[in-house]
């Protein structure tokens, strides 16, 4: 059995030899910018330590693993162009290294390429894949236009961000934990589970990021700290300001929010963080990663292998629970 770091080591020099020898350059160039800026692989090596929960080959599923990752990236590219961001893992972001139109065309050859990657899996279970990834892909569309949906409303509940971020986050990580389970001809039932605990964790790493983009160090964390809240993009953090905050309070953030052509970002950025101190929306946010890092613990739990076996798995999920703290 492998180790996580291994398994890192093994798939980063994968990805680092994979080939883009079509042309034009100006194509590929950004894709393999792109896959080089390295990240924490936690779509590929969720399902490399699933996968390995039951066979001893997971080099065998390697293009799969990176296919999860190109696509993830695919996403990223798109995102960040969304979102005007500038740094991505502390490196410029495609839109801004070359352009607008650069970061479109190349990420959706990006999403091809995943496809293409997909598509090396053994053939017995090449449709069930890809029914899963296409589900998931089409989920991941769906909220990231409600992500987009909330920024026009100031009445969003949490429960609707709960299911905004299960769609655009969670849905990939749990897909790529089934996808290693059904590859390594895992029961349907334990794979059911292992997907419920991946889309768990997924909410809790949702939560970890829009603490980190207000709490976090930028040099840790990868991007500037407090995007969300120069941008008013509803968070966890957001929604429950507005809906816990007194009326003084409350009256303050709209002032924020409705002042869309602040001059100075990091007087905004100072103001509602703030705010969110006051409110007690720190400790809120920590509570509720808890929570679901809990929750997700039942459903390993009841995927009969021993604890040993599931060892490296539940490390790593620790381990990547504890980043930038």
């Amino acid at each position: 059995m492998f180790t996580s770091n291994e398994l890192l080591q093994i798939l980063n020099q994968y990805i680092d030899s994979i080939v883009f020898d079509r042309k034009p350059a100006s194509l590929y160039e950004p894709i393999k910018y792109s896959l080089s800026m390295g990240g924490k692989r936690i779509r590929p090596m969720l399902m490399l330590l699933t996968y390995q929960l039951y066979k001893n080959d997971p080099q065998s599923i390697l293009p799969v693993a990176s296919a999860l990752e190109t696509y993830h990236n695919y996403t990223l590219l798109h995102d960040d162009l969304m979102d005007n961001a500038l740094l991505r893992r502390g490196q410029p972001t495609v839109h801004k290294k070359w352009n607008a139109n650069t970061a479109i065309l190349s990420g959706d050859s990006m999403l091809v390429f995943a496809y293409k990657l997909l598509a090396e899996c053994n053939v017995d279970k090449l449709k069930e894949v890809l029914d899963l990834f296409t589900i998931t892909a089409l989920e991941i569309g769906e909220g990231q236009q409600y992500d987009m949906d909330f920024e026009l409303r100031n009445d969003v509940a949490e429960s609707e961000y709960i299911e905004m971020i299960r769609l655009k986050t969670s849905v990939l990580l749990a897909c790529s934990m089934k996808i290693g389970a059904i590859l390594a001809g895992a029961p349907s039932e334990d794979a059911n589970n292992l997907y419920r605990f991946g889309e768990l964790i997924g909410l809790a790493f949702q939560l970890q990021d829009d603490y980190l983009d207000v709490y976090g160090d930028s040099k840790v964390f990868g991007k500037a700290i407090g995007g969300d809240i120069a941008s008013n993009k509803k968070t966890f953090m957001l929604i429950n300001a507005l809906s816990r905050a007194n009326e003084t309070q409350r009256k303050e953030l709209e002032m924020w929010i409705a002042n869309t052509n602040v001059k100075d970002e990091q007087k905004k950025i100072k103001a509602v963080t703030a705010l969110y101190n006051a409110i007690g929306i720190d400790v809120l946010a920590q509570e509720k990663i808890n929570f679901y890092f809990k929750e997700s613990k039942k459903y390993l739990a009841a995927v009969p292998l021993s604890d040993e076996i599931k060892k490296e798995l539940t490390d790593y999920v620790a381990r990547m629970m504890k980043r930038n703290y």
